[in-house]
């Protein structure tokens, strides 16, 4: 795995992890970033080949 794969595969990681804790906390406005975020991510990972179905979808 080179570093840009591993990187965007743990940058999933850890927004998947920051929208679960917006979710649990109940900032809506959070919540909203980060999906943002996540979407955006798994844009990227698509554009490059990167598959990232080991890291869940949230």
């Amino acid at each position: 795995m080179d570093a840009f794969t591993a990187g965007i595969l743990q940058r999933i990681e850890n927004t998947e992890a920051d929208l679960d804790r917006a979710r649990r906390a109940g900032d809506e406005f959070l919540v909203e970033v980060e999906q943002a975020e996540l979407e955006d991510l798994q844009r990227l990972a698509n554009e490059h080949g990167v598959r990232y179905g080991a890291v869940s979808n949230a």
